[in-house]
């Protein structure tokens, strides 16, 4: 009896440990399985974490005319728009798979594939942003492809423990492509407008050579459209294209370009001319053989052409050259059809002396002669005043005020821009310290400078001193460079543009759209604020191809994260416009011309309510 009572004991002792052991594997079980469902669940917040962050580069990506990928460091694709995934051929199912094949970068001489460049690379871009210009890219289905490339590495999680590089390249065969197309009229194939401003400046430049003169025509068709009413669409534009061949011929037995730039506007440059007469007489040419160019039947439609023309020098600056002759067509056509009209400069800006004004300009320094005036900036939204920009007027004592069109030329040719540079910087850093001393409401004052500026030794150093000196903050001070400057295009205009934000003063992009440059140098330019041109705004609410393009610039501008300026606003309607296509800032007559400083200070008076 004694034996089975121990026995049943010891049974009940086995079943207990063997249910301890149980319930400890039972909560082992649970601890890991809690572990693991942790784990999951943080795995899953960081999965959801990376997959917004890819929804929202893919939300900006999608509409880009570029392709884009982003790769993991462990080379899967998270992403490719639909322009990558045509580019590199990807397959349906290319998402979370290894990029396959590898596409091979050429870089200086060698070859290697984008992996190892991203990989090669990093230590010197983490966090920041790689670009790579004029490289050539292959891969299976390619070879040799011109690229532009440019690389920003970005964390995938919080924690930045997993991270991947957004990779965006430029396709520079379609960009010559496109390039072209939008250089080309679609129905006349003639060059457009663009390409006349990219060819103007040579011409400028080798007539300062020469020492002659070119002269602008624009030619307007009068009654094309009332052509287009009787006779149809498809024969009205065999008339243009019957024209547009009678203006090659002349282009091919003179020194003449020819250029369609809307609908019923032409323009010619023509190089080294001797007088008005002969271009009045070429006019007339013109406008003979257009009376005749269309026959219905035995019935002859009478066609009429106006015309303004500008010469340079005597019309204006180069930079003016262009809206001067819309003003002189304006007013030729205020007569009536068929008339001509040579734009004159108003009798403040009439034809000085050269040769007296560069001895005057020198003793004019000395006898504070050069005045700066503001012409105020506004915010496009709020229509408040944000900055403004100096421009230099020389207050002559027997010809009145001569505005900077007749003087800056002279002094570029010179080298006497360096020195009024000098004291245009130092004027305006004096009046920035009297505003803050006088607890005026302080804004930006942009500067134009000459590239001969920019590279003359002593102006970073200038630049330095002056800041210094006044004790006036950098970022109240900008400085506007010329778009369609040749030193831009040369490539050395970033090493000086990066030295002075060094200084923390801001940088513009001035007269964009003059030159029309392409997206990549846009990349590699330091530059804070865009100044799109006054030259496409001019008649631009008569212009639905300048609308157009003023639009995409903009756009262009902000992708690039600039903030864009429009200037030449010379109405409400023109403002409310920009106002609809996003713009951040407007300047022009609309809303002040440049003013001296006592009459801006009111501007500075009014908003502070001092």
């Amino acid at each position: 009896m004694q034996v089975e009572q121990t026995t049943f004991i010891d049974n009940i002792n086995q079943v207990m440990q063997e249910e301890l052991v149980l319930v400890a594997v039972l909560v082992v079980a649970i601890v890991v399985y809690l572990y693991l469902f942790l784990q999951f669940l943080k795995q899953k917040r960081e999965l959801d974490s990376a997959e917004n962050r890819v929804e929202m580069f893919q939300k900006t990506f999608d509409s880009s005319h570029e392709p884009v990928l982003i790769l993991t460091d462990s080379n899967d694709i998270l992403y490719a728009n639909p322009v990558m995934v045509q580019f590199f051929k990807l397959k349906r199912d290319f998402l979370i798979h290894k990029l396959s094949p590898m596409p091979q970068i050429k870089l200086k001489e060698y070859w290697e594939t984008l992996d190892v460049v991203i990989k090669e690379s990093e230590s010197n871009f983490k966090e920041e942003s790689l670009s790579f210009y004029n490289i050539h890219l292959k891969f299976e289905y390619e070879e040799g492809i011109p690229i532009d490339m440019h690389i920003q590495r970005m964390p995938l999680q919080d924690n930045e423990s997993q991270w991947c590089s957004i990779i965006s390249i430029q396709d520079l065969r379609k960009e010559s492509d496109e390039t072209q197309n939008r250089h080309l009229h679609p129905i006349t194939n003639m060059p457009t407008e663009i390409q006349a401003f990219q060819d103007l400046p040579s011409l400028y430049t080798k007539i300062h050579l020469d020492d002659s003169k070119v002269a602008l025509v624009l030619l307007h068709l009068d009654n094309l459209n009332m052509l287009r009413a009787i006779v149809g669409y498809e024969q009205a534009n065999k008339v243009i294209i019957k024209f547009t061949e009678y203006l090659e011929d002349i282009a091919s037995t003179m020194e003449v370009k020819a250029y369609h730039t809307l609908g019923n506007n032409f323009l010619l440059s023509i190089a080294n001319i001797k007088s008005s007469l002969g271009i009045i007489s070429l006019v007339e040419e013109i406008q003979e053989r257009v009376a005749s160019l269309y026959k219905m039947k035995d019935v002859k439609l009478h066609l009429t052409m106006s015309a303004g023309i500008a010469i340079y020098p005597d019309s204006g600056t180069s930079r003016s050259l262009i809206d001067n002759t819309y003003k002189a067509l304006f007013e030729a056509q205020k007569d009536g059809e068929g008339k001509v009209h040579i734009y004159i400069q108003d009798d403040d800006n009439e034809n000085y002396d050269e040769f007296s004004l560069h001895n005057e300009m020198y003793s004019a320094m000395e006898k504070n002669e050069f005045e700066v005036y503001y012409q105020p900036v506004y915010d496009a939204k709020t229509q408040e005043m944000v900055s403004a920009e100096a421009l230099v007027r020389w207050v002559h004592p027997e010809h009145g005020i001569i505005t900077p069109d007749v003087f800056i030329p002279l002094m570029e040719k010179t080298g006497f821009i360096i020195e009024l540079g000098h004291f245009v910087l130092e004027e305006v850093l004096k009046q920035q310290k009297r505003w803050e001393l006088f607890k005026f409401n302080q804004i930006a004052i942009s500067i134009n400078i000459a590239s001969i500026e920019l590279k003359t030794e002593s102006f970073l150093e200038n630049v330095k001193k002056q800041l210094d000196y006044h004790k006036v903050y950098p970022h109240l001070i900008r400085f506007e460079i010329t778009e369609n400057d040749p030193m831009f295009h040369e490539g050395t205009m970033k090493k000086y543009i990066s030295k002075l934000k060094k200084l923390g003063v801001g940088i513009t992009l001035d007269d964009f759209g003059a030159g029309y440059n392409s997206f990549s140098y846009l990349q590699q330019f330091p530059g804070d604020l865009l100044k799109i041109d006054k030259a496409l705004v001019t008649s631009i609410m008569s212009s639905e191809d300048k609308q157009r393009v003023v639009k995409a610039m903009i756009d262009l501008g902000q992708t690039m994260d600039m903030k864009v300026l429009v200037e030449g606003i010379e109405n409400k309607r023109m403002a409310e416009l920009m106002v609809s296509y996003g713009c951040d800032y407007l300047q022009g007559y609309y809303f002040s011309k440049p003013v001296p400083v006592f009459e801006f200070q009111k501007l500075l008076y009014v908003k502070e309510g001092i």
